[in-house]
């Protein structure tokens, strides 16, 4: 191997993509007591490659929802640095997909979600990708639809869904499933393996 482009080549751009981004965020983010950082990190990667996989089903820009999900959880840890009891109540067991956005509201009056909507908001991140991450615990309510919210809420409960596999999809929130105009059977045959974009090292 005698260049980066070598490397890049050998390792697949999306996996340098994974590791650098991964690093970097949790490089910003002090270790806090009560919150397995590596499970934290797997379930962003994994939300990260759903997301992208399913713009890839409805023709939404892939790379930009696999920036959305793999940020979703970062309110998470603002919530924890602020009340790291709070955190401990959040990350109690057991955790049922979207029951953790339901905790958060509950405890905080916010989802992780709309915390990180505020942290991008103030990054400068695009109008999209901020609206997104606002809604993404509730995309199809009495507000103006966002796919991209409605893809990272999909991407969300699967990545927290263990061991996820096409038998799951019938568990999903049929509306956004449908808001979306997802075709179940491209759901159900293009269906990814979790460890396919989750690399923890």
């Amino acid at each position: 191997m005698g260049s980066l482009d070598d490397a890049i080549k050998m390792a697949g751009m999306s996996k340098v993509r994974t590791l650098s981004l991964s690093s970097c965020l949790s490089d910003s983010f002090p270790a806090l007591p009560g919150l397995d950082a590596k499970e934290f990190w797997r379930a962003s990667m994994a939300c990260a490659g759903y997301a992208q996989w399913l713009a890839g089903g409805v023709g939404a820009d892939g790379q930009q929802a696999w920036l959305t999900g793999m940020m979703l959880r970062l309110g998470e840890l603002l919530i924890g640095q602020a009340d790291p009891k709070t955190l401990a109540e959040i990350e109690k067991l057991p955790q049922l997909p979207g029951g953790r956005w339901e905790r958060e509201k509950r405890l905080v009056g916010f989802s992780e979600g709309q915390v990180t909507a505020e942290l991008a908001r103030r990054w400068n991140f695009p109008k999209e990708i901020v609206q997104a991450l606002q809604l993404s615990s509730d995309p199809v309510g009495d507000h103006a639809f966002s796919r991209l919210a409605a893809i990272v809420h999909l991407a969300g409960l699967l990545a927290d869904t263990p061991d996820a596999n096409p038998e799951v999809l019938v568990t999903l929130p049929q509306h956004v499933v449908a808001a979306l105009m997802l075709d179940p059977q491209w759901m159900q045959t293009r269906f990814p393996a979790a460890d396919s974009f989750v690399n923890i090292s």
